[in-house]
């Protein structure tokens, strides 16, 4: 990777991946999702991770109501039925990879330096397993050596307390933070004086939360798991269903099952839009059964979404002029507003430029729209694939308009449902980890806890990279994740962590984030989601809010990796307790008992009323969403149509539009292996997926070596050199490779103005023979 800067490029080069033991293949993959080749890699890596008594036992145990707990991959719902077997492979490798027996203590980081570790690859970093004890790095060593908990605190509490600025700190969040944690985190930074909470959210679905806000007053979907059980029709867009919410299978292969409509819209036709084996369906995986996830399958071009959707919603209009029945009149003119004027932009707008921008043919739009139009209950269904766009909140709010047309919210079967990523995202978000927190909320905040929180905006991601450079930032925290890894520009974030005064990293295991650190920096080793959580009190469970809005308990199984390892609740209240010794707030007294935090929280937060009878409720309880009930909380106190214009997105010449995503054999920044099974790929990362056309455009060769330059919005430019690339089923025009590697390529000013979030699916760039 080459960038323009004075930095030797040797030391900004992510390394990523274990070394591949052969050469790299790639055979295009025809078989269903999931099935026996799911089994096969599962107990491929129990045996990998020596966990073949652990592993079952703990897959016997996870997403049980109540009495197990939450897989700590991705936010799909529990199975509603009482599944015993609600699973997936990338759920049962994200469990075994955090039960290894592997340890890394003391021993391990006195034999090597932090000068060694940078130049191993991450999946060699996270490879070593558990991390056992509370590390500080010794700059004169250039090692991590031991350090109390106490002694641990107090450095982090005391710098903080020497701050001439509490804005001077930001305080991170990953995913996977229990909501009990995500409360304490937040009042402890709101208590010192900063919303500094910069989170995932910023990178993912920030795009989604927005629009729905500004559309239907609620930043959430309003749809549960038994409305994607009754709908008629399924729209699911920009979604790789079978690595990044597999248990959605089910779903999806129920729905093809009663007759139901399933429409999938992503430039790439993955695995999960095809047919699938549920694992759990013992007689299908005896006879070799497959059933389809898909009754039509569009490929726009990337960021040609929004296009489509104003076809559709174009085609619902012209019909609606001569079948009454095409339009619900009266819902529009009951629930919405704007509606004459989006009927006037959509009458306006071209179909050749509908065409032109979403890359599709006007018959291939019609087709949806005839889905949709003949449906009685849709649901439209959305990830990254839409959000990580300059222009993501507007496609968003393009859904809602087309949901509005026929009246498809307030019922069952019907509404707009995000697909969330990291198991407990939308949580943090209710639970306070929000750089722009509403009046209310801290208003309650203030009357319940005795605080004054600051009421000025905090910085997002982008924004604290900002000041980290420009060192206003001096503090870190970072409450698990891999920071360094999953942000953009990766040089440039590299070097804004080394501005810190101090960093601080709350991990399960060893990550790039160790090793990029301020002058001073921490390792605090937390409990993962599958140990118990011993306190005062007993064993704690904690909670957790899945993408349908659902929130349930969470019980540990295991006994610990270590026994220094503190919960995250734990350790907010170590750092909170130092660095606030004067706060009245009973930091220690919650973590003895989180049933207190819950009952502090269920006054503070809306929809959390009674919160510790209810979330021990079978299969616990549904935060309440307002629009569901044809209540919006917007400045109209109706729906809101949009009348974005559309985006142009067609690449200039000699140019392609680049995505980045994860393999299938990944979970965000953490590799499993090199291995991309739904994509045919084996032993390669560094590659590039292009169209043949394109790529014959160019004289590249299959399989042949090529160099790829990113041109952001500054003109700076940034490469990738010697990747592979590989022939794909992707429109002309539009490319795709793997995060975190191509992360570099994305500058940290080129984010949507919408959202603010990094443009990861749309960065413009070149790609040419190897130099």
């Amino acid at each position: 990777m080459t960038i323009e800067k004075d930095e030797p490029e040797a030391a900004l080069e992510p390394r990523v991946g274990p070394a591949p033991e052969e050469g790299p293949e790639f055979h295009p993959y025809h078989h269903p999702a999931a099935g026996w080749g799911a089994a096969k890699s599962v107990t491929r890596f129990l045996l990998r991770e020596k966990t073949l008594v652990d592993g079952p036992r703990a897959i016997m145990k996870m997403n049980h109501e109540n009495s197990g707990f939450d897989c700590p991959g991705c936010a799909w719902p529990d199975d509603t039925k009482g599944l015993r077997l609600d699973i997936c492979e990338n759920g049962i490798k994200h469990v075994t990879w955090e039960m290894t027996g592997k340890r890394v203590g003391r021993d391990f980081f006195a034999a090597h330096s932090v000068t060694e570790l940078a130049e191993w690859s991450d999946f060699a970093l996270e490879d070593q397993g558990r991390l056992t004890e509370p590390m500080v790095y010794d700059p004169d060593a250039d090692h991590y050596v031991p350090i109390s908990w106490k002694n641990a605190f107090e450095l982090v509490g005391r710098t903080l307390r020497e701050l001439d600025d509490p804005n001077q700190a930001a305080f991170y969040t990953s995913g996977r933070l229990g909501n009990e944690a995500t409360f304490l985190y937040q009042l402890m930074a709101r208590e010192l004086g900063t919303n500094n909470l910069p989170d995932c959210s910023n990178m993912c679905h920030e795009a989604s939360g927005r629009a729905l806000r500004a559309s239907l007053g609620t930043g959430k979907g309003t749809v549960d798991l038994k409305d994607w059980e009754t709908a008629d029709a399924l729209f699911v867009f920009g979604v790789n269903a079978a690595s990044n919410a597999p248990r959605m299978l089910t779903a999806l292969s129920e729905a093809y099952r009663r007759g139901a409509q399933i429409v999938h819209v992503n430039p790439l036709v993955e695995a999960a839009a095809t047919k699938t084996i549920v694992p759990h369906e013992f007689l299908d995986m005896a006879l070799y059964k497959t059933t389809r996830t898909s009754t039509l399958n569009l490929q726009p071009r990337i960021g040609g979404d929004m296009a489509l959707l104003r076809g559709m919603a174009k085609a619902v209009l012209e019909q609606s002029a001569t079948d009454p029945k095409a339009l619900d009149r009266e819902f529009v003119e009951r629930h919405t507003q704007g509606f004459e004027e989006y009927r006037a932009l959509c009458e306006s707008t071209p179909w050749e430029e509908i065409e032109h921008q979403s890359g599709l043919s006007r018959e291939d739009v019609l087709k949806a729209a005839r889905v949709y139009g003949e449906a009685d209950r849709s649901i439209v269904s959305w990830c990254l694939g839409l959000t990580q766009h300059e222009h993501g909140v507007d496609t968003v709010r393009e859904i809602v308009n087309l949901l509005l047309l026929r009246g498809n919210l307030g019922r069952e079967g019907a509404g707009p449902s995000p697909v969330r990523g990291h198991s407990n995202v939308q949580g943090n978000r209710t639970c306070g980890i929000d750089h722009r927190p509403a009046p209310a909320f801290l208003d309650r905040l203030a009357e319940v806890c005795g605080i004054e929180p600051p009421r000025a905006h905090g910085l997002d991601t982008v924004g604290t990279i900002k000041a980290m450079l420009k060192g206003d930032i001096k503090v870190f925290v970072g409450m698990g994740g891999n920071f360094a890894l999953a942000a953009p520009d990766s040089p440039v974030t590299y070097e804004a962590l080394r501005t810190c005064e101090l960093t601080v990293q709350v991990s399960t295991k060893l990550n790039r984030s160790h090793l990029v650190h301020g002058r001073r920096a921490l390792i605090l080793p937390c409990l993962g989601r599958t140990e118990k959580d011993h306190q005062r009190r007993g064993v704690q469970s904690t909670s957790v809010e899945d993408s349908m809005s659902m929130v349930h308990l969470s019980v540990g199984m295991k006994r610990p990796a270590s026994r220094q390892l503190l919960s995250e609740p734990a350790i907010v209240a170590g750092i909170a307790r130092a660095a606030l010794p004067d706060s009245e707030t009973p930091w220690q007294w919650y973590v003895e008992d989180y049933d207190r935090i819950r009952d502090t929280m269920a006054k503070v937060l809306d929809g959390f009323e009674d919160f510790n009878r209810r979330v021990r409720l079978p299969l616990g309880f549904r935060i309440r969403q307002p629009a569901r009930e044809l209540v919006f909380l917007t400045p109209s106190g109706k729906a809101e149509f949009s009348t974005a214009p559309l985006p142009d997105v067609v690449p200039e010449p000699g140019t392609l539009a680049l995505g980045t995503m994860r393999s299938h054999d990944q979970w965000n920044t953490t590799i499993y292996s090199d291995d991309d099974r739904y994509r045919g790929i084996r032993n390669l990362r560094t590659l590039i997926f292009m169209n043949r056309s394109d790529m014959r455009e160019r004289g590249i060769d299959d399989m042949a070596p090529v160099d790829i330059t990113s041109t952001a919005r500054d003109g700076s430019r940034r490469s990738l050199k010697g990747y592979t690339a590989v022939p794909y089923d992707i429109p002309r025009g539009c490319a795709a490779g793997y995060m975190p590697e191509m992360n570099v390529l994305c500058a940290l000013g080129d984010y949507s103005t919408q959202s603010d979030q990094p443009i990861m699916k749309h960065l413009k760039v070149t790609v040419g023979p190897a130099a």
